[in-house]
């Protein structure tokens, strides 16, 4: 749903670099925009080591027209939709509207009396929740204080916000998890790999909380180098957050 609408009018682009590192892809395009990077998590497959490849055409990406290697996002491969996913953020158009603002705060300052449903473990749990009146954390590893995975069909539905972690794009969850929401719930997707285009309100998706890199080499050195995204944002990346209507 969400990668079919970004296709729809994708800007071309030459593949300059494809870096997948342990924590975060990256892919540089060249295009009318400029020089411009985009990042994904990385979702390896040791399962594949031995078997069929987890990057099919790896060590020829470069070079490659970026809308091909944009349209990897419907590969079965999780190890390449994150380079489809990463493709898309770096020829998606810088959004002219757009605040610098952590999910985190946008999170605390609309949950502040409402019961919140958050997919994913990010490190700012702990301190998110002593700001908002109820908090779930739903996580397919939970941690101490985080609810199953499993139990997303029973939780979601009682929240008044539901953020959602991007990686539900790279690893085929996110629809599932969209349609359990409640009607008039305020919907988040939020993380670094979030694509940052308008065209997401139309589905129902409320802010995009995402990243913009701004200084492309120091970042694909990080990726290449096995940063994490603390070191990455160091780096020279940058925490924006959209909403519908601003």
């Amino acid at each position: 749903m969400i990668f079919d609408l970004l296709l729809e009018d994708l800007t071309e682009g030459k593949v300059l670099s494809v870096e997948v590192g342990l924590f975060w892809t990256a892919v540089t395009v060249e295009g009318v925009q400029g020089v411009r990077c985009g990042l994904a998590a990385t979702h390896a497959q040791a399962d594949h080591e031995h078997a069929e490849p987890a990057v099919k055409h790896a060590g020829e990406l470069e070079g490659w027209k970026a809308s091909d290697l944009a349209h990897l996002v419907h590969s079965t491969s999780s190890t390449e939709v994150a380079i489809g996913l990463a493709t898309l953020n770096a020829l998606l158009p810088e959004p002219a509207q757009k605040v610098t603002l952590a999910a985190e705060e946008y999170i605390a300052r609309q949950g502040e009396d409402k019961r919140v449903a958050l997919v994913g473990h990010f490190p700012f749990v702990d301190w998110l929740r002593s700001r908002v009146a109820q908090l779930w954390v739903l996580e397919l590893k939970p941690r101490p204080g985080d609810t199953p995975s499993e139990q997303a069909a029973e939780i979601i539905p009682q929240a008044d916000v539901l953020a959602i972690t991007s990686s539900t794009l790279i690893n085929g969850t996110f629809e599932q998890l969209f349609a359990l929401r409640r009607a008039d719930a305020r919907v988040m997707l939020l993380g670094p790999s979030t694509p940052l285009s308008p065209r997401l309100f139309s589905l129902g998706i409320h802010v995009l909380s995402g990243s913009l890199v701004r200084e492309v080499e120091a970042v694909r050195r990080c990726v290449r180098q096995g940063g994490n995204f603390r070191q990455l944002k160091r780096c020279g990346v940058e925490l924006v957050t959209l909403e519908a209507n601003l």
